[in-house]
C-alpha cells in the first residue's frame, strides 16, 4: 500500500468520526430541548386541570359573570389543542407561535376572572379558591422556569447546529432550526400576583 494512499484512508476515518460525533451532538441537543419542552407540557397540563375546578368555585359566587367564566373556559381549551400540537413538534416555528397566543388569551382570560374575583369578598375568602389561587401562582412559576430551561435548550442547539462545520452536516441531516417559546406580553415575564 502507497503511503498517500494510508493518508487518504487516514483522513477518510478521521472525517467519518468527526461526522458521527456532529451528528450525535445534534440528536443529543435536539432530545435535550425536547425533554425540556416535555417539561413545560406537565405544567401547563397541570395548569389546565386546575383551571375547570377555579371556575367550578367561582360560578357558585358569580352568577351574573357567566361570559367571563365562560371566555376562560373557552379559552383553556384552545390552548390545550394548541399545546397539544406544540407537543408534537417541540421547537417548530408555527408551533410555538400557536401554542403563545393561545397561552396569551388565556392569560387575558384569567386575568379579568381575577379582577372580578376581586369584587366578590365572599370568594376571596373561600378556602377552597384561596387554595387554587395558591396552586395556579405555583404552577405559572413552574410553567416560567421549565419555559427558560426549553428556550436554553433550543439556545444551545441552534448555536451548536449554526456553527461550522456542524452547519453543513445538519442541513444535510434534517436538523432544522428550532423556535424559541416567547409569551408575548408583560404577565408571562413574572408569575401573576393572585391574592385572595
Amino acid at each position: 500500500m502507497s503511503t498517500s494512499l494510508i493518508v487518504v484512508l487516514v483522513v477518510l476515518v478521521v472525517l467519518g468520526f468527526l461526522v458521527v460525533r456532529i451528528y450525535n451532538q445534534l440528536v443529543a441537543l435536539r432530545n435535550r430541548y425536547k425533554n425540556a419542552f416535555a417539561q413545560i407540557d406537565v405544567q401547563l397540563k397541570r395548569r389546565y386541570d386546575l383551571i375547570p375546578n377555579l371556575v367550578e368555585t367561582a360560578k357558585a359566587y358569580m352568577a351574573h359573570e357567566r361570559g367571563t367564566l365562560e371566555a376562560v373556559i373557552a379559552a383553556r381549551n384552545q390552548a390545550y389543542g394548541a399545546m397539544q400540537a406544540a407537543s408534537a413538534n417541540p421547537g417548530q416555528a408555527a408551533a410555538m407561535a400557536g401554542l403563545a397566543g393561545a397561552e396569551g388569551m388565556l392569560s387575558g382570560a384569567l386575568g379579568k376572572l381575577f379582577a372580578l374575583v376581586e369584587s366578590y369578598p365572599d370568594l376571596k375568602a373561600n378556602q377552597n379558591m384561596m387554595q387554587l389561587s395558591e396552586e395556579m401562582t405555583s404552577t405559572e412559576n413552574k410553567v416560567a422556569f421549565a419555559r427558560q430551561a426549553f428556550n436554553d435548550g433550543v439556545m444551545n442547539y441552534n448555536t451548536y447546529r449554526e456553527s461550522f462545520p456542524q452547519t453543513i452536516f445538519a442541513g444535510m441531516f434534517g436538523f432544522e432550526q428550532a423556535t424559541l417559546l416567547e409569551f408575548e406580553g408583560r404577565e408571562y415575564r413574572e408569575a401573576p400576583k393572585v391574592q385572595f
